[in-house]
């Protein structure tokens, strides 16, 4: 036993011995070390152990210049690949790589590499790639009302540009010459102060958005901070982005008399584009009236008086009160008056139910309920289910 033993510990040294010729000088320590753990060392721990030596040997070589012995190919191998690394630019990339990697790029990131060249800048505001981050930001609540806003805002731009001509003009000309990149910052509002932008680009209308100078016509859900009297309604506002809190600021049109209505830090998720092009102070002509039957999601025009503009209130289609309910006998959709009903207010309210004449609705109420105006049907399950996430935390007087 041992023999045996003395055997295994001694035949990894007796074979190095014999390939020492064919090893290089550090497999002497591989040695010393099979001597120092005795019989913990196996062949082929050893050999790991050669393998890794070598690795490091051979990186360890790389490092140390002086140790090297490369040969004149490869020396001028290296400078090539240096000479050639060196006047490598993005710019020689294939087109459909570059296109690919400018395309994954924040705003902010493409507003910078805007300005590294005049090349990569001809690229990087074309509307092919502002086009994802416009839908992807601004979609939901910039419809075609707030671009025919952009539409006079560029138009009036223009107008006042050619009074500003002569000296302002050659000033800004100077400047560009001087230092023609001085506006280029990581930062996506300073990208927006370059003065040769297309005024018609998605590039410059993001831009505007961003940075607060173009305020645009949308539409906030429970108005003026969650106010008792507005649940579950929307009203059109002019609304001004805010960078710094990422929020809104909304000015409401005035009720009559009063005031213009400003409310701070409108979040996202209380803002919708306009659904229908329709002025807050004119009558939306219903369409679906025909349509309606029980259980139907709609939203109404509704006013206080005559002088106040409309907003839009959320509510349903209800029975006749000679019908039990029943959808099996139920024929209240073949009735020319319709039930609608906003079951956010308690039973015995006088706002809890209203109804219209089918045929010839137009606008409807009196001083004291309010008028009621124009009817569209909810026609998605993403509109039902944002006035449900808006629904109040109690039922309302």
């Amino acid at each position: 036993m041992l023999l045996l033993y003395f055997f295994l510990t001694c035949f990894p040294i007796i074979f190095l011995f014999k390939l020492k010729k064919s090893l290089p000088p550090w497999t002497t320590e591989v040695k010393l070390l099979s001597l120092w753990f005795g019989k913990d060392v196996s062949f082929s721990s050893v050999t790991k152990l050669i393998k890794t030596s070598s690795s490091l040997s051979y990186f360890t070589s790389k490092m140390s210049l002086k140790k090297m012995s490369l040969t004149s190919k490869v020396d001028n191998f290296e400078e090539e690949v240096v000479e050639e690394g060196a006047a490598m630019s993005i710019l020689d990339l294939p087109e459909l790589v570059l296109e690919s990697i400018l395309e994954r790029l924040p705003p902010a990131s493409l507003c910078s590499m805007a300005g590294v060249c005049s090349s990569l800048r001809s690229r990087c505001i074309t509307d092919h790639f502002w086009e994802k981050h416009m839908k992807n930001k601004w979609g939901r609540i910039i419809g075609p009302v707030a671009y025919r806003e952009w539409q006079w805002h560029i138009a009036l731009r223009k107008d006042s540009s050619h009074l500003k001509q002569g000296r302002s003009k050659g000033l800004m000309r100077i400047f560009s010459i001087v230092r023609p990149s001085w506006w280029i910052k990581p930062k996506v509002d300073d990208c927006s102060k370059q003065s040769s932008l297309p005024r018609e680009s998605i590039m410059s209308w993001f831009l505007a958005l961003e940075t607060g100078r173009f305020c645009f016509p949308a539409q906030v859900y429970n108005r003026e901070n969650g106010h008792v009297g507005f649940m579950l309604s929307c009203y059109d506002a002019e609304l001004c982005y805010d960078q710094r809190t990422d929020t809104f600021q909304a000015r409401y049109s005035p009720h009559g008399r009063r005031a213009v209505a400003i409310e701070n830090n409108v979040p996202w998720e209380r803002l919708r584009a306009p659904l229908v092009d329709t002025s807050p102070h004119d009558l939306h002509i219903s369409d679906c009236l025909n349509d309606l039957r029980p259980g139907d999601h709609i939203e109404i025009q509704w006013r206080r008086n005559k002088e106040f503009p409309y907003g839009w209130w959320y509510g349903v289609v209800g029975h006749l009160a000679s019908c039990d309910g029943n959808e099996n006998y139920c024929r209240c959709h073949n009735s020319d008056t319709v039930v609608l009903e906003f079951n956010q207010y308690a039973l015995g309210s006088r706002w809890r139910h209203t109804t219209i004449d089918r045929k010839e609705h137009r606008e409807e109420g009196n001083e004291g309920d309010g008028f009621y105006g124009g009817i569209r049907k909810l026609g998605s399950d993403e509109e039902i289910s944002t006035w449900k996430r808006l629904w109040p935390a109690e039922i309302l007087e």
